[in-house]
């Protein structure tokens, strides 16, 4: 039977939002501007329209942290070491979700080359941020490639190639590893001591083609095209990132997973990775974690996004 608690957000719901935070929080309000999105287990970002700046009471046993305009984080007053790991993780993948998005629309960005796509979780976050230019998505392992097709299926300009890119065109043995860390680079010893599901390990044939001889399909229709690319290739991006030869020149930014730690064999370290980029023109806007070791509380690795300056015009805002 239904708490009284819940009786009543039930009938609060017929004339107001009302935005559950669990057992005995609730965020009410009645203008239908406010978002609020879940940044760890005890843990809510509320976001608001730009016309409202009032402060937020948080629920008794919560504190609210300002953000900036429209912008505050609930939380509750005690959470243990994990749920405050936990928070990090999630703040830190919605404000690096959040200045993504913000570079695209700065920079004007018309087609977002996915890739290491997985099973779309890029490309459906990008739709989710307000992106609606062309995604590109690439994804080598066949079971993760049909997946994503599923993903994009309904969205008429995104297209998936099912491929890997590097840098040369041909085929190559890819190491199917279960969840989103296959690679064409094997395990390192590091990397078979954090993670034990490369011991589940299996190898495929996949087709492997060079960026700069599939950028005019993909850029089909664009009139004065504005690409990005991002790339997670467990370890392979820069080796995808050599595919586009000469015509890098021609993204206005990029995205990289840049390492601390070597997970795979030959991987390149993040200051390596960098310099590369750099050399092209491109310079560092937002670095977010992307693995934390719990034990020891480093950063494994960093979500690395670039722009190329010089892209701006001069009367970009």
């Amino acid at each position: 039977m239904p708490t009284l608690r819940r009786r009543l957000l039930d009938l609060l719901r017929r004339r107001v939002n009302v935005h559950d935070l669990g057992p005995g929080a609730a965020v009410l309000e009645r203008r239908g501007d406010y978002r609020v999105t879940p940044a760890g287990p005890r843990t809510w970002l509320v976001t608001r329209g730009e016309s409202d700046h009032r402060p937020i009471v948080p629920p008794q046993g919560w504190t609210r942290t300002p953000l900036g305009p429209g912008a505050e984080l609930l939380a509750r007053e005690s959470m243990s070491d994990a749920d405050e790991l936990a928070l990090h993780k999630r703040a830190q993948n919605h404000l690096g979700a959040r200045h993504v998005a913000s570079v695209l629309r700065h920079y004007r960005v018309d087609c977002v080359f996915d890739v290491g796509a997985n099973i779309g979780q890029y490309g459906r976050g990008l739709r989710e941020q307000g992106y609606r230019g062309r995604i590109v998505s690439f994804e080598p392992v066949p079971d993760m490639a049909e997946k994503l097709r599923a993903v994009a299926a309904e969205d008429p300009d995104w297209h998936v190639h099912e491929m890997a890119l590097g840098r040369e065109d041909g085929t190559a043995e890819i190491n199917v590893v279960p969840g989103s860390m296959s690679s064409l680079l094997g395990a390192s010893e590091f990397g078979n001591t954090r993670y034990k599901r490369f011991q589940k390990t299996r190898t495929e044939t996949i087709t492997l083609g060079r960026l700069d001889g599939l950028m005019d399909e993909a850029l089909a229709g664009l009139e004065n095209p504005r690409p990005y690319l991002k790339m997670d290739t467990q370890g392979f991006d820069l080796e995808a990132y050599a595919g586009a030869g000469k015509r890098i020149t021609e993204f206005v930014g990029l995205q990289s997973e840049v390492a601390l730690m070597q997970i795979y064999e030959g991987m390149p370290r993040m200051a390596e990775a960098i310099a590369v980029y750099e050399a092209d023109g491109f310079e560092v806007t937002g670095m977010y974690p992307v693995t934390r070791e719990e034990s020891t509380g480093r950063v494994l690795e960093f979500d690395c996004v670039m722009v190329r300056a010089e892209a701006l015009s001069p009367t970009t805002p």
